[in-house]
């Protein structure tokens, strides 16, 4: 079996697909995309694709090394991001052509159903309340909400309290059943995080997610050490390499992309790392089906799963939604929050192709909002 042809598929609303065929007729697909870059991944899958062609797809490892490891510039988002993509595709060939789902391969299911949470939406403390709720009424048990829009680095009196209140808000919307966690996009600085996340701990969030940069990575102990509510952080981490440092200073959730990270052969490798740190693993996800289906591949089998994002129906999806690129809607139904593992072969769904390029011929130019602050500093999106 050998690769023939790589194909991208650049549809909206922001995503990016590719499509790995081989000489026997059979396919795999994987979603390489960084959002608001979609066009320059685009053009790194097609030059890692020269590698690929005429490439036994099943051998998975040796080709992972192949596209990490054979040129002198290594990772980052970008080519990390490329990576995942095909990464994601060769393990769905390689299901296929044995006729068991991923999970199976990655040494079986440990778990018979993963529990998801939805991201909500609203400005004012009684709009995320509100969305909450009704997140909670449709089925899920589990939420998240961003911390606050743009934040100044070190938060005044009214900025602070709106945090706290938005926190106190959701929790008495939902209830002590249910969970909510709090993502602050790195808005803030460390001093900030230290003196506004234990604010919140009476609230009782599930985690509090990425509360300073990445590139703070190194200052993450001093927050870990300020708090007892759970840090998490990871969807700007690309490998094993750059989460260890985050897993050295505390952090008790791991969050790796899978169409970021180096796909599901990294982001397993990820997962056991921090299962050696005793932290937990809640893949990142606001992305398309197919990052997804392979999330969710890799949770069925991992033991320090905690919990999986997901967009499905989400209020920033404008043009498409996570559903409309399949052929089969019904294996991301959710059963009491949760979806219910299936056994379909490699990724285990099915794109509709004819949809997937009649989208591409339309396209998409999505951007990421650009934030400054009032003095005319950026801040985060």
């Amino acid at each position: 079996m050998k690769i023939t042809r790589v194909e991208t598929f650049l549809v909206p609303p922001r995503w990016l697909f590719c499509r790995v065929e081989t000489d026997d007729g059979l396919v795999g697909w994987g979603e390489p995309v960084v959002e608001g870059r979609a066009d320059t991944t685009r053009a790194a899958v097609h030059e890692l694709a020269d590698l690929l062609l005429g490439a036994d797809p099943r051998r998975i490892e040796d080709l992972w090394q192949t596209m990490t490891k054979a040129a002198f510039y290594r990772g980052g988002p970008v080519l990390s991001s490329a990576v995942a993509g095909l990464d994601q595709a060769l393990w769905d060939i390689l299901g296929r052509s044995l006729g068991v789902p991923v999970h199976q391969l990655l040494g079986g299911a440990v778990r018979d159903r993963v529990r998801v949470y939805g991201w909500i939406g609203g400005d004012e403390p009684g709009e995320v309340g509100d969305e909450a709720a009704a997140q909670i009424a449709a089925g899920l048990t589990a939420v998240k909400i961003n911390a606050s829009g743009r934040a100044a680095p070190l938060p005044p009196p009214a900025q602070i309290d709106a945090i706290v209140r938005r926190a106190a808000t959701v929790r008495e919307a939902i209830g002590d059943e249910a969970d909510f966690a709090v993502d602050f996009h790195g808005r803030i600085t460390v001093p900030a995080a230290r003196r506004l996340i234990p604010l919140l701990e009476p609230y009782r969030p599930l985690f509090v997610e990425e509360p300073v940069l990445p590139e703070h990575t190194h200052r993450l102990a001093d927050v870990v050490a300020s708090t007892t509510t759970p840090i998490a952080c990871g969807e700007r981490l690309f490998s094993r390499a750059e989460f260890l440092p985050a897993l050295q200073a505390g952090v008790a959730v791991v969050q790796p992309d899978l169409s970021h990270a180096g796909g599901i052969s990294e982001v397993r490798r990820i997962a056991s790392l921090a299962e050696v740190h005793g932290a937990l693993f809640a893949p990142h996800c606001p992305l398309g089906p197919l990052s997804l289906a392979a999330s969710l591949q890799v949770a069925f089998a991992t033991p320090n799963f905690l919990i999986q994002e997901q967009s499905i129906g989400i209020h920033y999806n404008d043009g498409a939604e996570v559903l409309d690129y399949l052929a089969d809607r019904s294996p991301f139904a959710f059963v009491d929050g949760s979806i219910e593992r299936w056994d379909a072969p490699g990724l285990g769904i099915e794109i509709d192709e004819d949809e997937v390029r009649r989208a591409d011929r339309i396209g998409h130019r999505w951007r990421p909002p650009v934030w400054r602050h009032p003095d005319g500093g950026h801040a985060e999106w």
